[in-house]
């Protein structure tokens, strides 16, 4: 397990809309960009083999910005095809605040970051003990029957806390500033709270054309 002093001052960013990563959950990523394949060879080449994953979103004038808040993952997994793209695994570390984006000539992006505030993530498996599980699965079981997706449900009901809700929160295809929401929810709980409110909102006929990533 990363400690505090462990985390660098700089990271890698891979601003990549809709794609959620969570403290100790893994996101699978398909690299192919030349300037990510870069990332990914200068990453390899660090101690503590992070890339921070990150919302970005559109100006009126057409630039890229970075939403303030991201969650960096530790490399922990990796593979190359064939054609010399890649397969990743990124397992969740902590979450970050955005200080400032660098100037270089790296051709991905890079910040300064800051780690102040998300000291929990370092820690161990949180739980939720307001959950009410049969309320939830129901609810669940609801989404999933109108949207006509289908689970293992006993493996399910039968994962913890933590692993449930942020399973959920990183694979149903929610809107980019949805994704944030949940990143940025203080608490397990809260970041339940958040799914269950987006989940009652598709059911009232929220804009949910594509759910599962």
């Amino acid at each position: 397990m990363m400690k505090s002093a462990d985390l660098p001052d700089v990271i890698p960013v891979f601003p990549l809309p809709g794609a959620l990563l969570l403290p100790r959950a893994r996101l699978p990523l398909h690299l192919f960009e030349p300037r990510y394949l870069a990332m990914l060879d200068d990453t390899l080449k660090t101690s503590h083999r992070l890339i921070g994953m990150i919302q970005p979103y559109d100006q009126p004038d057409g630039t890229s910005k970075l939403n303030t808040i991201g969650c960096a993952g530790r490399l922990t997994q990796f593979s190359e095809t064939e054609d010399g793209r890649y397969m990743i695994t990124l397992t969740g570390i902590s979450r970050y605040r955005v200080k400032r984006e660098l100037d270089g000539f790296t051709p991905y992006r890079r910040c300064e970051v800051d780690w102040a505030g998300f000291e929990r993530d370092l820690g161990p498996v949180d739980s939720d003990t307001e959950l009410d599980r049969a309320r939830f699965f129901d609810l669940l079981s609801r989404y999933f029957n109108e949207r006509q997706l289908d689970t293992d449900w006993d493996t399910l009901k039968e994962a913890e806390d933590e692993l449930l809700i942020n399973s959920l929160s990183m694979l149903l295809r929610f809107e980019p500033e949805d994704k944030q929401a949940l990143l940025e929810a203080p608490s397990l709980s809260t970041r339940r709270e958040t799914l269950v409110t987006l989940l009652e909102y598709m059911l009232r006929g929220g804009n949910g054309k594509e759910i599962m990533q």
